[in-house]
């Protein structure tokens, strides 16, 4: 069975260095490429996480010209979109330039190029403003789990979109250019709403439970490759277990077979 070759924007970010590492490690289902604008890693990542990508299989770009990313997408079956702004109080002129016009750009490099699927990272702050403000969410949020019933509604993607800060408005704009996409360029086009990724050792204190470990989230983007390219249009939410989950994960079970490994506990 031949490789797919796989594109990670935002390879040197968080997400994208424990997913690179994940995916090279199986280099009989995947030829991994990385794309940032610089080789240095952001500081969110452990020296011991780093991504190792070899020079022949790297590119550099800030995502501003498509042209080159048109030719860097040339061959590609998949790209996984992970680059841009991930801090929730980004500026407008950063989110404009990293999270709407450098997705933008992704979107339509990867149409003219005849990309297959599209993986676009998007995340759990497109519905953190309206639900925190009603229970149970809201006890949630602020760690009265006490308050919290046995059983109630977890907010599904069908459920609307209510961002709190421009950083979720941001993942929405990338989210419909993905629906767009799926009905009008023909690509499988699959949208994670991530939760908070940090190994799962060094979560702060409080914890709260809308976090995803690093080998939870890179076993999903892989459950995403592999899934059938039938599946044009779909949106998961991405996160480990929790009994105080407030998101809905079922469909990404369902749809994808993912079952998280990994269990957030959470302590006083």
């Amino acid at each position: 069975m031949a490789t797919k070759p796989i594109l990670i924007t935002g390879v040197y970010g968080l997400v994208g260095s424990c997913a690179y590492r994940h995916l090279a490690e199986k280099p009989d289902l995947f030829d991994v490429y990385g794309m940032d604008r610089h080789r240095e890693p952001s500081a969110r990542v452990h020296p011991k996480e780093l991504a190792k990508v070899p020079e022949d299989r790297f590119v550099q770009s800030d995502l501003s010209n498509i042209d080159e990313l048109v030719k860097a997408f040339q061959g590609m079956d998949t790209i996984i979109h992970l680059a841009g702004d991930p801090n929730a109080d980004a500026t407008w002129e950063s989110l404009r330039k990293n999270n709407i016009e450098g997705t933008f750009n992704v979107f339509e490099a990867a149409k003219q190029s005849g990309v297959r699927r599209i993986i676009y990272a998007s995340s759990i702050h497109v519905s953190f403003g309206y639900y925190f403000n009603i229970e149970p969410y809201k006890s949630i949020s602020e760690g009265r789990y006490e308050q919290v019933p046995d059983s109630f509604k977890r907010i599904t993607t069908s459920d609307p979109t209510w961002p709190f800060f421009p950083y979720g408005a941001s993942k929405i704009f990338g989210e419909s250019l993905a629906r767009m996409h799926s009905s009008q360029s023909g690509m499988s086009c699959i949208c994670l709403r991530l939760g908070g990724v940090r190994s799962m050792d060094d979560f702060p204190q409080p914890i709260v439970p809308n976090a995803c470990s690093r080998s939870d989230v890179s076993h999903l983007i892989e459950l995403c490759i592999q899934a059938p390219y039938t599946l044009r249009f779909e949106i998961f939410y991405g996160l480990s277990n929790s009994d105080y989950r407030w998101v809905d994960i079922e469909n990404a079970a369902e749809v994808l077979g993912y079952v998280p490994e990994d269990r957030i506990r959470l302590k006083d």
